[in-house]
């Protein structure tokens, strides 16, 4: 039964990254005489591969897939989480120093706003988190 299985992933994955491959424009090549024909895959068997990927992945008890995704996933959750909201602190903090830099009368009233946005900007990172260990260690999607 895992040898089907395999090899239904194997020829998904496969798929998967011929598509991806055939959505880069190549760049530009001197013109031959003879042009071979292009090969197009169908939406269609695509579409089916991406749709049937996941529930072959749960189908069986012993799976590895799901734990395996399942860090691969926390892996982007928390990383994406934390350089989006880095890259806005910095931002944000940047913009804060100009303002006091050009009006110091107002520096109150920016450090008071800068130290609030930078608190809703950190719990976006607390959500990553979140996402991140739910995923590790309270999966719902492990039986």
């Amino acid at each position: 039964m895992s040898a089907p299985r395999s090899l239904v992933l194997t020829a998904s994955v496969l798929l998967s990254c011929g598509a991806l491959f055939s959505a880069f424009v190549p760049s530009p090549l001197a013109r031959s005489a003879v042009s071979a024909p292009v090969i197009a895959l169908p939406t269609a068997a695509l579409s089916a591969a991406a749709l049937v990927t996941p529930t072959i992945a749960y189908a069986d008890d012993s799976s590895v897939w799901i734990p395996a995704l399942s860090a691969v996933g926390a892996g982007f959750a928390i990383g994406l989480a934390a350089i989006g909201s880095g890259v806005g602190q910095g931002i944000a903090s940047g913009r804060c120093i100009d303002g006091i830099s050009r009006q110091p009368e107002v520096a109150d009233d920016l450090r008071g706003v800068l130290l609030l946005s930078l608190a809703f900007m950190e719990s976006l990172t607390i959500y990553g988190l979140v996402i991140a260990l739910v995923l590790l260690f309270a999966n719902p999607l492990i039986k």
